[in-house]
């Protein structure tokens, strides 16, 4: 008797299944055919299912949208096939692409800056959140290789930017004369992140803690945030496997789904 196994049936929401659509969609338009492994699926599905629930991420009409978010832009540049479908967003506007090959692309680890002219355009205006309700998040597949400070996101007018100096992380939130440190973070990997939540204070995250910096707000600049660079200056070369832009939330929380995305999605791919 011939036995037959059968794939078990995928039932993912309807704002998971968009979105693994559109990831799909672009690496096939890039040429590749391949599809996702089922374990780098579940691993989106997971993580996806985790956001909404913990009311960062809304869905409307049956996909995640901006106006119900609180994060607004944010791609997860980790697990697709190809360098386009990794630039597919979460939610908000897909980042303009400068620079970045092929071969810049990394499926467990994400994508690798050269410190001088590749970066992304987030396509987000930084004053498009408010002046005590922001936040930047990246993740850091692999750390800089070189101790000069470099910007891993950032906009224009030295108030919001998340920077990797020589041995320490640095950021600065709706304020340009309080500079936070973090020792030890600069060329570290994992999850980073500044958030502001009230006018006297902000938190930036590294190294699975945060540290709280007195701080008086102003009002934020006009400009496109960018990643891999702070207004296309002071490019890294790190490799990066996510960012996040919106209003305030909670970086601890956000920093468990993120890291355990990106573990999970290295243990699914061969």
């Amino acid at each position: 008797m011939l036995i037959v196994q059968r794939r078990r049936l995928l039932l993912y929401p309807s704002y998971v299944q968009d979105y693994l659509d559109r990831v799909t969609a672009a690496d096939v338009t890039a040429g590749n055919t391949q599809g996702l492994e089922l374990g780098v699926t579940d691993a989106f599905n997971t993580t996806l299912q985790d956001l909404v629930g913990d009311k960062v991420l809304g869905v409307s009409g049956g996909v995640i949208t901006q106006p119900a978010s609180t994060i607004k832009a944010m791609p997860f540049m980790a697990g697709a096939r190809t360098l386009q479908g990794c630039l597919v967003p979460v939610v908000g506007t897909a980042p303009t692409n400068f620079n970045f090959v092929a071969g810049d692309y990394n499926r467990k680890t994400g994508l690798v800056g050269n410190g001088s002219t590749k970066y992304l355009n987030s396509n987000r205006n930084n004053n498009a959140d408010p002046q005590n309700s922001f936040h930047q998040c990246v993740f850091v597949g692999a750390g800089p290789l070189d101790n000069n400070t470099r910007a891993y996101i950032g906009a224009d007018g030295g108030r919001d930017h998340l920077l990797s100096g020589s041995t320490n992380l640095l950021a600065r939130s709706r304020d340009s004369s309080v500079l936070g440190t973090v020792s030890g973070q600069g060329n570290t990997t994992g999850f980073k992140g500044a958030n502001r939540s009230v006018s006297t204070e902000f938190l930036i995250r590294g190294g699975g803690a945060n540290v709280t910096f007195s701080s008086l707000s102003s009002t934020p600049v006009s400009g496109n945030t960018h990643v891999f660079a702070r207004s296309n200056t002071s490019h890294t070369n790190a490799r990066l496997a996510f960012y996040s832009i919106g209003e305030s939330l909670n970086l601890a929380l956000l920093d468990a789904r993120v890291t355990a995305l990106i573990n999970a999605i290295a243990a699914a791919i061969p």
